[in-house]
């Protein structure tokens, strides 16, 4: 690859103009697409970072893997042949100079805002970050922003949504590395922000069956009362949808708990799997609640892309807040224009958040030409063929979940009404002794195996998420996912639902395949 294109990919923070100035003009589409390739794994903190076997440490490349099949959308997604020539030609636009920085950022923000539904509030805002960590960092700086009291989040166990997102929410460092390519302390605070480390609420019994949603919205209740009545204030996190595909608290308690705390409490939505309709969307930021979406999961763009979703209130309200504790994860072009505030972050260009997000962006617009009522019965097809084969199938056993339940704008038929996420644990063959689940290390092995086949076709599921005691032995479980690619490759690929469905089906067959023939991973059956 040439130095010039090299030393671009090496320097994601500094401005276009600046590193694209008085390069040849000559380079061929191989150099573009390196090129982008490089820059797709910059931006982020370590997590983005690939290892010896070129990927990442959700799994998955920086380019397109044409023979992999792809049900692993709660963890996150290889970029698409379609992603990836969208970010190449976002590259040679700026590259050649017909495009700058700033305007594509903003295309890309008023873009976002129209196909997510946020723009139909009116005064509604659109703040980029570089994962979901980082928002639900930039959240909590936003609901501590002017207050003396302690803040506290009230959030699902980390094992539902992320293991850095604790630390972000009490405001400390979640990695070594920062979005903004600064050095950090793992595990240091961010600034002088009073905050408490979060409390948090379970889902599952001990044995991974769910609890009540009386209890749990209950159990939410409860912290948000102790801290509000010892004078402290609470940034309450609703999950949708969890690593198992969960809504907790439901909405009923955070409206109810919105009405009776008002200024000591503060929502936020953490849709990061943005497994929701643009009606669901919206029915949120119109309770004043902030909702924070990412373009990797669901929709099927790279790691790394998010966005946190302001509804006009709340961005009235931090329009004028000091941003400078932000600087190691926040850029001046992530913050809508005229947010004065955002003056005292860099000015420095994050290419790699830029490309990633117009490769999401891709994903995104080609669902939403999709009929709604042909997503909603794709859908549902499939969920019921999942569901059917993990209950028939001795090999597995589905995790219970609850039904969907969200805004009441969102219309009883809606597509994101349907289970997209199933989780599921997997049982040795032939045990004498009765049905015995794998335990974490032969599950992760087992994950681990499907993907690495080589019989020409490999498979990628959700990574192995804790599901609580199987007897006295923590187990896990993989999950297998639908997605928006899913629906726009059966839609715009003129195959049928069935055909769509089969692979999953494959998937299924391969893990039944390896569980009879991999003996490696299981004690000896006598």
């Amino acid at each position: 690859m040439p130095a010039t294109l090299q030393t671009t990919a090496q320097c994601p923070n500094s401005p276009p103009g600046h590193l694209l100035r008085g390069m040849a003009r000559s380079h061929s589409k191989r150099d573009f697409e390196s090129a982008t390739a490089r820059l797709l794994t910059q931006g982020g903190d370590t997590r983005i970072e690939l290892n010896a076997a070129g990927i990442n440490s959700y799994g998955c490349g920086p380019r397109p893997d044409a023979r992999l099949l792809q049900f692993g959308s709660s963890t996150g997604s290889v970029i698409s042949a379609a992603g990836f020539q969208a970010a190449v030609a976002l590259y040679r636009r700026l590259y050649s100079s017909t495009g700058s920085y700033s305007d594509e950022v903003e295309r890309q923000r008023h873009e976002l805002s129209w196909l997510s539904g946020a723009s139909r509030l009116l005064g509604s805002e659109l703040v980029f970050a570089a994962s979901g960590t980082d928002i639900h960092l930039i959240a909590a700086h936003l609901a501590a922003l002017g207050q003396s009291t302690s803040l506290q989040a009230v959030m699902v166990e980390p094992e539902e949504t992320g293991s850095g997102v604790p630390a972000a929410l009490s405001a400390l460092h979640f990695s070594t590395q920062t979005s903004q390519g600064h050095s950090v302390t793992l595990g240091a605070a961010l600034g002088n922000a009073p905050m408490q480390p979060p409390a948090f609420v379970n889902l599952r019994l001990a044995d991974g069956r769910l609890r009540s949603e009386a209890e749990v919205d209950a159990e939410f209740v409860s912290h948000v009362t102790r801290q509000t009545q010892a004078g402290g204030r609470c940034l309450l996190v609703l999950t949708d949808l969890s690593k198992t595909g969960l809504i907790a608290p439901s909405l009923a308690c955070a409206k109810q708990m919105l009405a009776l705390y008002g200024e000591k409490l503060t929502v936020l939505v953490d849709a990061c799997q943005f497994r929701l309709s643009s009606d669901t969307l919206l029915g949120y930021l119109a309770q004043d609640f902030m909702v924070a979406i990412t373009g990797s999961k669901f929709v099927g763009g790279p790691a790394f892309c998010g966005a946190l979703l302001l509804p006009p209130g709340m961005a009235e309200r931090s329009r004028a807040a000091p941003l400078a504790a932000l600087v190691a994860y926040s850029a001046r072009s992530d913050w809508p224009p005229g947010w004065l505030a955002a003056k005292a972050l860099a000015a420095g260009a994050n290419l790699g958040l830029l490309l990633r997000w117009e490769a999401a962006l891709a994903e995104l617009r080609r669902f939403k030409a999709v009929p709604d009522q042909v997503v909603h019965d794709f859908l549902q097809q499939w969920q019921q063929a999942v569901s059917r084969r993990l209950v028939l199938d001795d090999s597995f056993e589905p995790l219970p979940v609850a039904a969907l339940k969200r805004t009441e704008s969102s219309k009883s038929g809606a597509w994101d009404n349907a289970q997209t996420i199933f989780s599921f644990q997997v049982f040795k063959p032939n045990r004498p002794d009765g049905r015995q689940a794998l335990n974490m290390s032969e599950t992760a092995l087992l994950y681990s195996r499907v993907g690495q086949t080589d019989d020409g076709i490999r498979f990628q599921l959700g990574q192995p998420v804790p599901c609580r005691l199987r007897g006295a032995t923590p187990v896990t479980a993989l999950r297998m996912c639908s997605s928006a690619r899913l629906v726009t490759d059966t839609f715009f690929g003129n195959r049928s639902v069935e055909q769509a469905i089969s692979q999953a089906m494959l998937a299924f067959d391969k893990l039944a395949m390896l569980l009879q023939t991999f003996r490696s991973i299981m004690a000896p059956v006598s």
